[in-house]
């Protein structure tokens, strides 16, 4: 294990870079933070590099093989923590570039833009068994320190994806999989749709919801009737209903 004293360091540079949507972008590469998170990436072969404090120890039970091993001060932590109280742990991770391919079971967002919901939203989707989440244009960055948190390592199950919407919808319906958009107008009741073998819900920004042009292309759009008096539902909520009831698992 290689031992970094100080900020200055081209390694603590670089590693900082990442904090900053520009950065990631520039590097291919994202950081996350947590025993946790730094475990699950580990499992699903993301890691390059793993920095941890000089008073932290890295779990004798995980296989670090051909990973990069550093420790550092607290100072270079303090730089690298996005959590109030770290545990003095990291991994630095490459995304991965998927194949351009069809998914059966898919989740499409447009336009969700609170980190804590697309890390959510994600998390979601993994725990119902969708193969894999499209984000269109106008979403938040999925490796924002937020969303990763509160995707609590389910970014490293499936395939997170950037791509443009109406051509994704298009392909999925040349392809006969049902595309099912959310929406107040124009909606029917979410329980009048039998549960899928395949399918594509489509949902979108917090304030906004999914865009008209999107929910043109979708073949029916769906609502959940609200019966107190709360005008609507956050989308994490809605989207974790709709997915569980439209998956036939």
């Amino acid at each position: 294990m290689k031992f970094i004293q100080s900020s200055s360091n081209t390694k603590v540079k670089a590693w900082k870079k990442l904090l900053t949507k520009k950065g990631r972008d520039q590097a291919g590469q994202f950081i996350v933070e947590g025993f946790h998170l730094v475990e699950e990436a580990l499992k699903k072969d993301y890691v390059s590099d793993i920095i941890v404090s000089e008073h932290t120890a890295i779990p004798h039970t995980w296989n670090v093989d051909g990973i990069e091993l550093y420790a550092t001060t607290a100072t270079v932590v303090k730089e690298l923590a996005e959590t109030e109280n770290s545990q003095g742990i990291f991994a630095i991770c490459e995304v991965k570039n998927w194949p351009n391919q069809l998914f059966q079971k898919v989740l499409l967002l447009d336009g969700v833009q609170d980190p804590g919901n697309i890390g959510t939203i994600i998390r979601t989707a993994d725990a119902a068994g969708i193969e894999a989440v499209v984000c269109g244009n106008g979403c938040v960055d999925v490796y924002n320190s937020k969303a990763l948190r509160s995707t609590q390592g389910s970014i490293f199950h499936l395939p997170v994806i950037k791509a443009n919407l109406m051509d994704y919808i298009k392909e999925l319906k040349n392809n006969n999989i049902s595309v099912f958009g959310t929406s107040l107008q124009n909606a029917s009741d979410y329980r009048e749709v039998q549960p899928q073998e395949s399918f594509a819900l489509v949902v979108g920004n917090e304030g906004n919801g999914v865009s008209a042009q999107v929910l043109e292309l979708c073949d029916r759009n769906l609502f959940i009737p609200i019966h107190g008096g709360a005008e609507s539902l956050n989308v994490t909520v809605a989207t974790g209903i709709v997915l569980y009831h439209l998956n036939k698992a």
